[in-house]
């Protein structure tokens, strides 16, 4: 007889940052906690470097939207990728979240913002085309409502919806849930 051993290794799921801010660096760590690999992307050099977000696998400096079409077209995206836009910008994150949204092979796609930057935002995406399926992709205002203020907290709160997404609950208190707390 004969016998096989055969071990499968799947990458990590990727988490792509875009935004070079405080708040990158908080989301960069809990996403490689979570067991992501993460890219940090942000147009601007200054901003985006190794040594402001040591918990990234990879900091890029490049358009969000050039990066993400890149990576498309390279196929290194999929079904697990999460995209945490946290550019706070239009001139950024619309072209990225336009892109983005227009695909239904994201696990999660979310942007930070304001409800009136999110209105803002939303209004110009409908003016690029998108409609209202494309536009339910969108995380926004990102994360769960924790009252989270510092960094690491918003942080928490993005990656607490992210795994509530993955699993396709609502970050509910599970006091004010019934039934087996795991499936």
């Amino acid at each position: 007889g004969v016998r096989v051993f055969c071990w499968a290794l799947t990458p990590k799921p990727r988490m792509v940052v875009f935004g070079a801010i405080d708040f990158a660096g908080a989301v960069a760590e809990i996403g490689a906690f979570l067991g992501y690999d993460v890219t940090v992307c942000d147009a601007r050099r200054v901003f985006a470097t190794p040594a402001r977000f040591p918990a990234a696998d990879r900091v890029v400096v490049e358009w969000p939207h050039r990066y993400l079409a890149a990576e498309l077209a390279a196929g290194r995206t999929d079904a697990r990728t999460v995209l945490v836009v946290l550019t706070h910008d239009p001139k950024f994150d619309v072209p990225v979240l336009d892109l983005a949204l227009r695909r239904d092979d994201f696990a999660y796609v979310g942007a930070v913002g304001s409800r009136r930057t999110h209105a803002d935002r939303r209004e110009r995406l409908v003016e690029a085309g998108l409609g209202e399926a494309e536009l339910a992709r969108l995380a926004s205002p990102i994360g769960l409502d924790i009252g989270a203020s510092t960094p690491q907290e918003v942080a928490v709160s993005i990656a607490a919806e992210i795994v509530a997404t993955r699993h396709g609950k609502l970050g509910e208190p599970l006091t004010r849930t019934s039934g087996p707390i795991h499936a």
